[in-house]
């Protein structure tokens, strides 16, 4: 192929791409039209590019560096998100009680009522905290806490604001509330944990609770499959390609979960049970 072909090629290409996301934005739901960070796709993109050069470049920075003790910036920070947490959980279940809301199937619909509207506010809060959660790992950059940034932290940090903005724009009511909800009840502990943890090991011997958020998490992960699957078999109302787009996601956080729980629990377990019986034999 010449040049030129391949040049009217490329622009055919790029315009009907185009079109295409012009056809899907009038698709997008006008009830969060305007709002900060939802009309366009560019600042989210532009907020996880630089997270990802900051996870770059970070260690790289801090190498010869001394580790930051953070402890006066990281109890008010994580109490800040469990409480922050906390409100999207109560606004969601209240609302969602109130319109009698189904826990298997609620088609989003564009309806501007007080309680539709407060469910699609704590649906964009939900999104919002995604970002305000790439400080997570900022500390772990800061305090040179290196092994913590796995590739199950940043692909699940990166990907989560990117696909929540996707939700906010195009379905912030209906069957999205659920897993908002959930996920958002279970950062309230996590953050609890953390927060309280940072006090040192006068406080962390009696949080007795921070292997079970992994089991919870890998519970929401293969309930959301679940319903993904049941909705594509049942016809839910709601878009078809995001049950198929969160087949995908939740199948990828069910294994990276599962390999994290594996290693760092049931490989531990495993180890602490063989020394115990037979450690004597080695």
């Amino acid at each position: 192929m010449d040049p030129p072909a391949i040049m009217n090629t490329t622009q055919n290409l790029l315009s009907e791409t185009y079109n295409y996301y012009l056809w899907t934005l009038s698709l997008s739901d006008s009830r969060t039209k305007g709002w900060m960070l939802v009309d366009s796709p560019i600042p989210t993109l532009q907020w996880t590019m630089l997270y990802l050069f900051i996870v770059w470049i970070g260690p790289k920075l801090m190498k010869n560096r001394r580790p930051f003790d953070l402890t006066w910036l990281m109890i008010p920070y994580n109490l800040a998100m469990a409480a922050l947490n906390a409100y999207i959980v109560v606004r969601l279940l209240t609302a969602s009680f109130r319109l009698r809301y189904s826990y298997i199937c609620e088609p989003c619909r564009q309806r501007y009522d007080p309680d539709e509207l407060q469910i699609t506010e704590a649906v964009w809060w939900y999104y919002f905290s995604k970002l305000l959660e790439f400080c997570d790992t900022f500390f772990f950059i800061l305090r040179k806490k290196n092994e913590q940034l796995t590739f199950l932290h940043v692909y699940h940090h990166s990907t989560m604001f990117s696909f929540w903005w996707i939700g906010i724009k195009w379905v912030p009511s209906g069957t999205t509330f659920l897993p908002a909800m959930v996920n958002s009840a279970i950062h309230v502990m996590m953050y609890t944990y953390y927060g309280l943890s940072v006090f040192g090991p006068r406080v962390s011997q009696y949080l007795w609770w921070k292997k079970y958020l992994t089991i919870l998490q890998l519970i929401q992960f293969t309930c959301a499959l679940v319903l993904a699957v049941n909705g594509i078999r049942t016809g839910c109302e709601f878009p078809l390609w995001m049950h198929y787009v969160l087949i995908v996601y939740m199948i990828s956080f069910i294994v990276l979960f599962g390999n994290f729980y594996m290693k760092a629990y049931i490989a531990k377990f495993l180890l602490q049970y063989y020394l115990q019986y037979y450690g004597q034999d080695l």
